[in-house]
């Protein structure tokens, strides 16, 4: 029992130390998914060794310390995304709610073929705005039946598993496509207005995700969320940015991405509200995020039923307000987080370069 306590205690602080080297390799990045499974392995594997094994030699007790250590700071980390912490939106709205919006935001997965589950999700929701990721040539058809409500589109079909597509019931005034480190992996900018003539813009982004199935390493994925932060800075009007950001919101560069653009995550006291994977709740991560600007009040924030992908979709109810509300989003970039977003960015561009360089090959 005692061999097993101590492989445990090893492997549940290594796993807990990885994300801290500084390697955007997948094996070092990973981990940080997984900091809600492994605050619950560690804090029953301390208990157990507490109530159940009883040892009292020195290092046993120094793999109790280290293992309380890694409970101590994974809560640390998990605590905001609770309903126990105070939600980064302070004070109500008195704002009038006719004009609330809803949006759908889902990775359909590219490969599931169950599109009746989505279309009649929709139809059960009526939401003003539809995102799918992972849409090809197939869910574009598919999809069609939608748009005699959804009469503003914009589509980019593809077989690559990066497809996107936009429906909306408000008029869109422009959309722009941007490639920000990759010409195959798109992302959506589009400037719509509310039917009180309000503007906003909606920012859809789904980049890579470092694993040993797709990229070897992080470098995309950070540098098209750091591309975007900068270009989110830069807009006047409030904003929404949504999407399959294949990247939990305590992990270093989705940290970088709320401190750059000033966005705040609506998930901050109201829960994890995790989407991936939708067929295994005890392996599930919160990886579908959403980020919005201070002048917009969330209402509502949830996943709704599983329509066949791998991952749940992400349903948001939102009104645009005249006021900016008070949001504890209020750390200021240095100089030396400046120097790494450019980094990461450049990074990842080059990091894009040399995939297509090696494809043409």
């Amino acid at each position: 029992m005692d061999i097993l306590f101590y492989t445990l205690c090893l492997v549940l602080i290594t796993v807990n130390l990885l994300p801290f080297v500084n390697n955007q390799h997948w094996f070092f990045r990973v981990w940080d998914f997984g900091r809600i499974q492994l605050l619950v392995i560690s804090l029953i594997v301390f208990l157990w060794s507490i109530f159940f094994i009883g040892n009292t030699i020195i290092h046993y007790r120094i793999c109790q310390v280290l293992l309380l250590v890694s409970i101590c700071y994974n809560f640390k980390i998990l605590i905001p995304y609770t309903r126990i912490f105070r939600k980064e939106i302070l004070k109500n709205s008195n704002s009038n709610v006719k004009d609330s919006i809803s949006i759908i935001s889902v990775n359909v997965y590219q490969f599931n073929s169950q599109y009746d589950k989505l279309i009649s999700l929709i139809k059960k929701n009526t939401p003003d705005i539809v995102l799918t990721m992972e849409s090809n040539l197939d869910w574009e058809k598919a999809l069609e039946s939608i748009e005699n409500e959804y009469s503003y589109v914009h589509k980019v079909s593809l077989e690559n598993t990066y497809g996107m597509h936009f429906y909306s019931k408000l008029k869109i005034c422009s959309a722009i496509t941007n490639y920000f480190v990759a010409d195959d992996i798109p992302s959506f900018e589009i400037t719509l207005e509310t039917k009180q003539k309000k503007k906003f813009i909606f920012f859809g982004v789904h980049p890579p995700p470092p694993s040993p199935s797709e990229e070897e390493n992080s470098k995309q994925r950070d540098g098209e969320l750091l591309a975007l932060a900068k270009k989110v800075k830069k807009t006047n009007y409030p904003v929404i940015v949504s999407g399959d950001f294949n990247n939990v919101a305590w992990a270093k560069s989705s940290v970088l991405f709320k401190k750059v653009s000033k966005l705040i995550d609506p998930r901050i006291g109201r829960g994890f509200v995790s989407t991936f994977h939708a067929k295994y709740k005890l392996l599930r991560f919160p990886i579908d995020l959403f980020f919005h600007s201070s002048k917009i009040y969330i209402e509502e924030f949830m996943t709704l039923e599983p329509i066949g992908s791998d991952h749940l979709p992400l349903y948001c109810k939102f009104h645009i307000t005249n006021e900016n509300f008070e949001s504890e989003n209020n750390e200021e970039v240095n100089s030396r987080d400046e120097k790494e977003v450019e980094e990461m960015i450049d990074e990842g561009k080059k990091e894009s370069s040399e995939r297509e360089e090696v494809a043409k090959e």
